[in-house]
């Protein structure tokens, strides 16, 4: 099972920008699709925005369509999230997660990183 390290959260301001990593130990399978997912304080974990590892076709929620992008390097076997115009409302947990369906489903990811911190405030 490919264990996963997130990195890269922090504290920014509204209007801000972050990028988060994402380091898997092992070459992903061909099939593997990646995630990343946020948990506000005391909110339940919620799917952000999903990518195929080979093939990139990406998925987003709505909230942070048009502001975030997940991409991966695959040499280097890192997935990023690159968060743009940052809102209080992004304030969370940040989890990356690695699982063979193509689903926004929490239940769908096998293997999760420990999460790292995005702060949004003024």
């Amino acid at each position: 099972q490919v264990q996963l390290k997130e990195s890269g959260g922090g504290s920014v301001q509204p209007g801000g920008s972050l990028r988060l990593s994402c380091t898997a130990s092992a070459r992903p399978f061909s099939r593997s699709i990646f995630a990343w997912f946020r948990q506000p304080p005391g909110k339940e974990r919620e799917f952000v925005a999903l990518i195929r590892w080979h093939g990139g076709s990406a998925l987003y929620a709505d909230s942070v369509k048009g502001r975030f992008t997940i991409s991966r390097d695959n040499p280097t076997n890192i997935l990023y999230l690159q968060m743009n115009d940052l809102k209080p409302e992004d304030t969370a947990v940040y989890y990356c997660a690695r699982g063979s369906q193509y689903s926004t489903s929490l239940p769908a990811y096998d293997s999760w990183g420990q999460g790292t911190q995005v702060t949004v405030a003024s």
